[in-house]
């Protein structure tokens, strides 16, 4: 395999494994909100408009940051009835097969995101709730989640190819 191409492979691996570490301690500051609001509605009596708003934000940040990290730890859901049971290298090519089909989803997804936080950024898009927080910062990390997902489906892609030529990057 070419030097660049693994100097690309290990960067995104590397990328992806500190932010997706980073977004495994978001779950502490979602269940630290959810017991803040749930002890202030419950003793105090006194709920808070921003804390759901909040949580959700977090738990959309968890998700999206993480993605790449769960590719590379091999943590994403398969129904695996036959490429369970295959050789590394059998499974690779059929990796290499599906691989551009989800780089093309997510060239399409990225698009999408794009689109929406030009919008959200043009128009100062708030959320249609009581609260009403700013939706470019929610945004703008769905974007940098699914760029980094794009990069790391790149990657695997090349990992993929290595493994069924017989090398290893």
């Amino acid at each position: 395999m070419f030097k660049p191409i693994k100097i690309f492979v290990r960067s995104v691996d590397a990328t992806n494994t500190v932010v997706g570490i980073f977004a495994m301690y978001l779950i502490f500051a979602l269940g630290g909100i959810l017991l803040f609001e749930s002890v202030s509605r419950t003793i105090f009596d006194l709920p808070h408009i921003w804390a759901v708003e909040i949580a959700q934000f977090i738990m959309a940040a968890y998700y999206l940051l993480g993605g790449g990290y769960s590719m590379i730890i091999d943590g994403h859901v398969r129904m695996d009835l036959l490429y369970g049971r295959w050789t590394k290298q059998r499974r690779a090519v059929a990796d290499l097969i599906t691989g551009p089909i989800l780089i093309f989803y997510m060239v399409v997804l990225l698009i999408g995101s794009l689109s929406s936080l030009d919008y959200a950024i043009e128009y100062n898009q708030v959320n249609y709730t009581p609260w009403g927080p700013p939706l470019t910062p929610i945004k703008l990390i769905m974007t940098i989640g699914i760029v980094l997902m794009l990069l790391q489906c790149i990657a695997e892609w090349f990992k993929d190819l290595a493994t069924a030529m017989g090398e290893k990057i």
